[in-house]
C-alpha cells in the first residue's frame, strides 16, 4: 500500500533511474523526514542523475558542487568582500545557499571543507566573520562519496557522517535495466524534461505531516532494544547514540507516511534500520556493519 499522492512522483523518477525503486523510496523517505542523504558507490552508476532528477520533480532550487582537494570553505559557504563604492564589506553567498545542494564526491575535499557543512546541515545556517546567515527552507544536502580505497579521497569524520540521516548505495543495475539503458541511451538527457510535481511549500507541508505521525510506546521500546543491541561488547567500536535512535524514529515516521498511515509499525522501523545505522557504526568483527545490523533485526524481538 502506498500514499497515492506520491505515486506520480515515484513513477516519474522510475522513468529516469531504472530498476532502483527501493532506493528511490528510501531517498524520498529521508527527505520527508527532513534528513540529509549520503550516496556511496563507484562512479558512473547514476548518483548525480538521481539527485538532479529528484530536485527537478520536487521543484527545489538546485546547486551541484564538485568537491575537489583544492576547494576552500569560502567556496561553499560564502565570503565577505569589500565594496569600495559602499565603503563596507558585503557578504557573497556560497553554493550552500540553495534548497537542494548536491555535494558531489564530498570525500575528495579536505576535512576543513567537509567541516564547513556541519553547521549548515545541523542548524540550517552558516556563520561567517561572527555573523549568522539563515539558509533557505527546505534545505537538503545529498552527498555522493566514492569508496574510500580510491585514490585522492579523505575519509569523512564521524561527526560529519552523523549529520546524514541515511547512507544508501545504488549498486549496479539489474540486467534488464542496464540493457535498457544501453538501448535507450544516457538517462541524463531526460532530466531537463522532467515535470515539476511538487513545490518547496508542498514539501514543507509533507514534512510537517510526518512529524505528526504517531509512535506508540511499544514501537519506541522496540527501537530502544535495537539501538541497545548495537552497544553489546565486541560488535561495534561504538554503539548507536540516542540521536541515531531519534533518526530511526523520524525515518520510520516518513516510511509510514509514504505507506499512507498516520502511525508507525515495527515493519516501518525494520525498513529504515540499516540505512539509518550503517554509517554510524564500525564493525569489530569479520562481518560488515550492514550484516551485523541485519543480524540484530533478526535477533531482537518485536
Amino acid at each position: 500500500m502506498q500514499n497515492p499522492q506520491f505515486t506520480p512522483l515515484l513513477e516519474q523518477l522510475n522513468t529516469v533511474i531504472l530498476g532502483k525503486e527501493d532506493i528511490l523510496k528510501q531517498l524520498l523517505t529521508c527527505i520527508l523526514a527532513g534528513g540529509h542523504v549520503l550516496l556511496e558507490d563507484v562512479p558512473g552508476v547514476g548518483k548525480t542523475t538521481l539527485a538532479s532528477s529528484l530536485s527537478a520533480v520536487l521543484g527545489l532550487h538546485y546547486q551541484r558542487v564538485q568537491f575537489t582537494n583544492d576547494m576552500l570553505p569560502a567556496d561553499l559557504i560564502g565570503v565577505n568582500v569589500f565594496a569600495p563604492n559602499e565603503g563596507q564589506f558585503v557578504f557573497h553567498q556560497g553554493a550552500v545557499f540553495n534548497q537542494f545542494v548536491l555535494a558531489d564526491e564530498i570525500n575528495r575535499a579536505s576535512p576543513k571543507v567537509q567541516s564547513a557543512l556541519l553547521e549548515a546541515m545541523e542548524e540550517g545556517q552558516v556563520s561567517v566573520d561572527g555573523k549568522t546567515y539563515r539558509l533557505p527552507t527546505p534545505f537538503l544536502v545529498v552527498a555522493t562519496q566514492n569508496p574510500s580505497e580510491q585514490l585522492g579521497t579523505f575519509p569523512l569524520p564521524e561527526s560529519q557522517l552523523d549529520r546524514f540521516m541515511m547512507r544508501l548505495s545504488m549498486g549496479y543495475p539489474v540486467e534488464k535495466a542496464e540493457t535498457m539503458l544501453y538501448h535507450m541511451g544516457d538517462r541524463r538527457q531526460l532530466v531537463p524534461k522532467i515535470p515539476t510535481l511538487a513545490s518547496p511549500e508542498q514539501l514543507l507541508a509533507w514534512q510537517n505531516q510526518v512529524r505528526e505521525i504517531t509512535v506508540s510506546e511499544a514501537v519506541a521500546a522496540y527501537v530502544y532494544r535495537l539501538v541497545s543491541a548495537t552497544r553489546q561488547a565486541g560488535l561495534f567500536a561504538v554503539g548507536l547514540s540516542p540521536r541515531a535512535g531519534l533518526a530511526v524514529v523520524s525515518a520510520a515516521k516518513a516510511w509510514a507516511f509514504l505507506a499512507g498511515r498516520d502511525f508507525v509499525l515495527p515493519e516501518d522501523v525494520k525498513a529504515v534500520w540499516v540505512a539509518v545505522g550503517n554509517h554510524r557504526v564500525q564493525s569489530l568483527q569479520q562481518q560488515s556493519s550492514v550484516a551485523l545490523l541485519e543480524r540484530i533485526l533478526q535477533d531482537v524481538a518485536v
